[in-house]
């Protein structure tokens, strides 16, 4: 039987669903709110536990999304540890693992992502990890007080994040990346080699065009060796797997709603069913700065989409356009981007890419107009950056090339000329 009164119940209890939450009270909704939430505990930030808490694991602690009354407060029932397993939506409920059916008038998938999993013989082995969750991060976090070689399978944000904050930990640590430059999918590549040879100058042993074979066990029947495409055998008594991520869109699907990469959604955040959101990493949405349907993974999306998603609720008919911007620290880089990067931009450096002390951006140029900023150790470039583009302001190449031109004071300039993009 159902438990409640019929409202909105949300699948996902990260940023993305708790935002959702927090925005639809925040606008006036008077209805229930529940938030079905797989792990325990109260939810929790996400993006340090590859960082800081790994970094110095005796005394960080992760960072919760809100103080530990505020669902109470805000009269949002929040159900962690469990999961939903069901969604009838002929009969508009959400039936959980415990066996308590919800009822909703409108249901938000914010249901994120899970790790790829690597079909690598070996891939069993006690000493492998993957980093998502606050049990990952406690495991690993425990892992590195002893380990002393580490190899990490892949280079993408995950990888490096944790890579450098092994390599702070004293370890030995090798990095094996199937593609030809480290984020490979996110950067230009220009700043994607020049991070690969900032963190070889780091300590990093970075193996580019070298994937997984195989790992292989030592003696105690633990991890011992990993083995390269190459053939090459890298001591390893702790792995960490960070090959991507894929979209937690099954339940979606079971319940007939569309997917691709993703559950699929308009440009209000609506699956094919009117009655039935998905937002933040589990969404497949059309993405104007894109050029195309998009899945994005980041805190951004995250929070834009549940903000959205709660005017939609309350009555707003206005499609998401929201600019994407990204951040990654890897030890001394904090890597900032403003937009998404194509393959055709072209790119201009400026500033001071010395590995030894970087600040620098990357402006790319698409059609002679500025449209996207990469920015490492520059965030006065970055802020001003995302505000630029978020405005529709054009900043031309010849421009942005004139001696002492600053973003920041071409904003302030020509702020009132914006037109949103």
């Amino acid at each position: 039987m159902a438990t409640q009164l019929p409202g909105t119940v949300i699948i996902g209890g990260g940023q993305a669903g708790l935002q959702a939450a927090a925005s639809l009270r925040e606008g006036g909704y008077a209805g229930p709110v529940t938030i079905v939430a797989e792990e325990p505990g109260q939810p929790y930030q996400r993006p340090p536990l590859s960082k800081d808490y790994l970094k110095d694991h005796s005394s960080a602690a992760p960072l919760p999304l809100r103080g530990p009354a505020f669902c109470a407060e805000q009269d949002i029932d929040l159900r962690a540890g469990t999961a939903a397993t069901g969604v009838d939506r002929q009969s508009r409920t959400v039936t959980l693992a415990d066996g308590t059916v919800l009822p909703y008038t409108c249901l938000i998938f914010a249901t994120g992502a899970r790790n790829r999993e690597l079909p690598t013989p070996g891939i069993d082995l006690p000493g492998i990890h993957g980093l998502r969750t606050l049990a990952d991060a406690e495991q690993l976090g425990a892992a590195l007080d002893t380990a002393r070689d580490v190899v990490v399978v892949g280079a993408g944000f995950i990888g490096l994040e944790f890579a450098t904050a092994a390599l702070a930990r004293g370890c030995h640590v090798t990095v094996l990346e199937f593609a030809p430059r480290p984020m490979g999918r996110a950067l230009t590549p220009l700043l994607g080699d020049w991070f690969a040879d900032a963190h070889r100058q780091l300590g990093l042993d970075l193996r580019l065009n070298e994937g997984i074979a195989a790992f292989e066990a030592r003696d105690d029947g633990r991890v011992g060796f990993a083995v390269s495409t190459t053939g090459d055998r890298y001591p390893a008594d702790l792995v960490v797997a960070g090959v991507g991520v894929q979209p937690n869109d099954q339940l979606a699907a079971e319940a007939g709603l569309p997917t691709a990469n993703g559950i699929v959604v308009d440009v209000n955040l609506r699956t094919a069913d009117p009655d039935v959101y998905a937002i933040g990493d589990c969404a497949n949405f059309p993405c104007e700065h894109a050029g195309g349907p998009f899945r994005l993974e980041s805190v951004q999306n995250a929070t834009d989409h549940a903000r959205h998603v709660a005017k939609v609720i309350l009555g707003a008919e206005e499609p998401y356009r929201e600019l994407p911007w990204f951040w990654s620290t890897q030890g001394p880089f904090r890597l900032q981007m403003a937009n998404i990067v194509r393959a055709e931009d072209e790119t201009v450096v400026v500033g001071d890419p010395d590995p030894a002390n970087p600040k620098f951006s990357v402006f790319c140029f698409r059609d002679g107009v500025l449209a996207a900023v990469e920015s490492v150790n520059q965030p006065g470039d970055h802020l001003a950056a995302r505000k630029i583009l978020a405005a529709g302001i054009e900043i031309s190449r010849e421009e942005a090339l004139t001696e002492g031109f600053s973003l920041r004071a071409a904003f302030k300039e020509r702020q009132g000329q914006a037109v949103p993009a």
